[in-house]
């Protein structure tokens, strides 16, 4: 039951190491130092670790609803539908699909040419580096949207759609030591899925203007390095 329960929170744990590891050793070594520049093939190489390890991580918080759903909704069935090859597959689903999503953005947008060098950002991010284009970037944009909504909404849905069955159980639960131990196990998970699919939808799916790369840095930055932290300590 321990495996099952805490499988899927080990894998995200790895998987935010990696995306952390992708984008802050080389942010820190430009803030202590003078020569901020990092080659054409590392940049291309942090974009689709870091894409892969982002991508990844969203439809494993979709995952783990559906794992905090069946453990409030069917408890005497947890260890039975939650067995090991589901959270093998789900683990494994989550990973193969955010590297492919991370494999054909990052084709896409190294394929254009770039007429500057000079990234607005801390990191070798999609929108940042789409900016340095010579050509028209609409059809980027258009496949930034549609990963976008693959990426965030599918599994933002599957969370929407685990929490209602579980707030309707909830409610159904006369004890009211039950109603907080259920609140209790979902509430922390529920933190950490509003903090991460709040800050992508506001970078990726809001509206795009020069104007709004200041506030897109900031965002990525809190999405980089307090998420991965909070999520092993707010996901019980």
């Amino acid at each position: 039951f321990i495996l099952q329960l805490y499988f899927l929170l080990t894998v995200l744990s790895f998987v935010d190491l990696c995306y952390a590891n992708s984008i802050v050793p080389q942010m820190l070594a430009h803030f202590f130092s003078a020569r901020k520049s990092i080659p054409f093939h590392s940049c291309v190489l942090q974009l689709c670790v870091s894409l892969a390890m982002g991508s990844s991580e969203f439809f494993l918080l979709g995952a783990m609803a559906y794992d905090r759903y069946v453990a409030v909704c069917h408890p005497l069935h947890y260890t039975v539908i939650m067995h090991g090859g589901l959270c093998l597959g789900l683990a494994a689903g989550s990973l193969v699909a955010g590297f492919m999503n991370s494999l054909m953005e990052t084709i896409i947008t190294f394929r254009l040419p770039l007429c500057h060098n000079i990234i607005n950002h801390f990191a070798c991010e999609t929108l940042a580096v789409l900016r340095l284009a010579c050509v028209d970037i609409s059809f980027n944009m258009v496949m930034v949207a549609i990963s976008g909504f693959l990426v965030i909404m599918l599994p933002c849905s599957l969370v929407l759609f685990s929490y209602g069955h579980i707030v309707a159980a909830i409610l159904r639960i006369r004890s009211a030591q039950g109603r907080s131990k259920a609140f209790g196990t979902c509430a922390s998970h529920l933190t950490v899925v509003c903090m991460c699919f709040g800050a992508t939808t506001f970078t990726y799916l809001g509206p795009h203007s020069a104007s709004s790369v200041e506030e897109e840095k900031t965002v990525a930055l809190f999405y980089a390095v307090v998420a991965p932290m909070l999520n092993p300590i707010s996901t019980p």
